[in-house]
């Protein structure tokens, strides 16, 4: 495999894994909340549609769009995607946002679904949720979660492997993701809080924005200095960059709470 396949099947698999953890968290809660058929249901379908969405947009593009085009227009689109996921990464990182807490959203969807279980249909029925009944909200819950976090992994699968004439190794590296959180999940937990997910934004958002680079320059006729091993240079500008801004704004601009502790209150 050459290091443009490597580094896109990472970035594809590090992208899907940070989006099915937040999948998952929400899955688990209808689970817990409202059945477990229903949720798993509702998260099959979603998965089918997904699927369904990367084959009937990724394989036209990369068959019918010329290759060039294709490199420059998705190059730019990754280009804001990475760019945003690197924003997000280096605010939460010097502090400056909070991070995503996975306890949090899974224990504000568990009390969200229950409060509704016990408003409309009583606490007898609600109980005979969890013993394998349908319930159209667990599917929807399920669906929408998985359906929403999943576009994201679709639009990066559909970007990245149709302009790398890789769409069948990008949504490999998806799946298996989906495979792995979900097996990891399972085993130790109903949402994965102990995962640097931060780390992993960071890692994504500094691999999709080489990766943006990378083929603008090449779809606009550019022939970068050792090919594919450039996207390795560009990976580590932009570490580097990411790691600087981090370092500058917890040192020259701290957040707003930090600012507080080290003064005290105002008088």
């Amino acid at each position: 495999m050459t290091t443009s396949t490597v580094v896109l099947a990472l970035a594809v698999f590090g992208a899907s894994a940070v989006e099915m953890v937040e999948a998952l968290t929400i899955v688990a809660a209808a689970g817990v909340t409202r059945g477990w058929r229903s949720a798993l249901e509702g998260t099959v379908v979603a998965a089918l549609v997904l699927a369904t969405l990367v084959i009937a947009v990724g394989v036209p593009l990369a068959r019918l769009v010329p290759i060039d085009v294709l490199r420059v227009v998705i190059g730019a689109l990754l280009l804001v995607l990475g760019l945003d996921w690197l924003r997000k990464a280096v605010l939460r990182a010097s502090g400056h946002k909070a991070l995503h807490d996975e306890d949090a959203i899974y224990a504000k969807a568990v009390a969200d679904l229950s409060n509704g279980a016990e408003a409309t249909t009583g606490s007898a029925a609600a109980r005979s949720w969890k013993h394998g009944r349908r319930d159209a909200t667990g599917f929807t819950v399920a669906f929408k979660g998985v359906f929403l976090e999943g576009m994201e992994v679709v639009l990066i699968v559909i970007t990245l492997g149709a302009s790398s004439g890789h769409l069948a190794l990008a949504a490999a590296a998806a799946g298996a993701a989906a495979v792995v959180v979900g097996t990891v999940g399972y085993f130790v937990a109903r949402q994965l809080s102990e995962v640097p997910e931060n780390a992993m934004k960071l890692a994504v958002g500094i691999m999709l924005t080489s990766f943006g680079v990378f083929w603008v320059g090449e779809g606009s006729g550019l022939h970068w200095p050792g090919s594919d091993l450039m996207i390795l240079v560009l990976v580590g500008v932009f570490a580097l960059t990411a790691a600087v801004l981090s370092f500058l704004m917890r040192r020259i601009a701290p957040s707003r709470e930090a600012a507080t502790a080290n003064t005290g209150p105002s008088r």
